[in-house]
């Protein structure tokens, strides 16, 4: 695999940060399933947890390989652990709808996201296990795509309006972009777009959800162009 040797560390830094989503979904739908409203339903969430945590362990198996020092840290990223902190609230009230919108939509839309940009690097550095990795990404994709398919079932009987969950997207989708920002640096340093990557967040949401304003990352100068304002100053 052509990994640059700079390139390891911010690689393994950026799928540490995955393994954590990876177990954060993983505790999510376990608890989902609890509240699911038919057996379909808690059978596909309890499935997409095991999923999870196998993510999780594969995440840990690539950091090991790429940078072995950093098997087991924990990214400092205050708005991940907000993120958990409001969505294990609306778990405490049995919101299932917004769960479904904070996890399965918005979560995992980031992840699908940065997989599907990790992915078009690796084909090009001819990385191995490209059936795994490609099995990943289509699980991802299932997880994103039930809960959009329950949200719209949902928005059809009237249980719950467009509105509705955009407003209540706006919390989660400000802390996105709040973690991409913090993950810059590693970003800029294998030569990816930090803003880029934020705006791939919002290709993969729904059209009843996308916001009309550009993200918060679109609008705050990248890592490296800091560092130039600075110097010009």
């Amino acid at each position: 695999m052509l990994v640059g040797h700079d390139e390891k560390v911010p690689i393994a830094r950026l799928l540490t940060f995955l393994e954590h989503g990876e177990r954060l979904a993983n505790e999510c739908a376990k608890a989902q399933a609890a509240l699911a409203p038919d057996s379909a339903s808690r059978r596909f969430l309890l499935s997409q947890a095991r999923q999870e945590a196998v993510h999780a362990v594969v995440f840990q198996g690539a950091i090991a390989w790429l940078a072995p020092k950093h098997l087991g840290d924990a990214p400092f990223l205050p708005a991940l652990e907000e993120y958990r902190k409001i969505l294990d609230e609306a778990l405490a009230r049995n919101d299932l709808l917004e769960t479904l919108l904070a996890e399965q939509v918005i979560l995992e839309g980031l992840g699908e996201a940065i997989l599907t940009r990790i992915e078009e690097g690796l084909v090009k550095r001819a990385a191995p296990f490209g059936r795994l990795r490609r099995i990943l990404l289509q699980q991802e994709e299932a997880h994103h795509g039930f809960g959009r398919r329950m949200l719209e079932r949902a928005m059809a009987e009237g249980r719950i309006d467009a509105e509705t969950l955009r407003r209540r997207a706006q919390d989660y989708l400000a802390l996105t972009d709040q973690m991409v920002l913090a993950l810059s640096d590693l970003f800029e340093s294998i030569a990816e777009d930090p803003t880029a990557w934020a705006n791939d967040v919002r290709k993969f949401l729904p059209l009843w959800l996308r916001e009309e304003e550009p993200s918060a990352v679109s609008n705050q100068p990248s890592a490296r162009e800091a560092k130039e304002l600075i110097a010009e100053s």
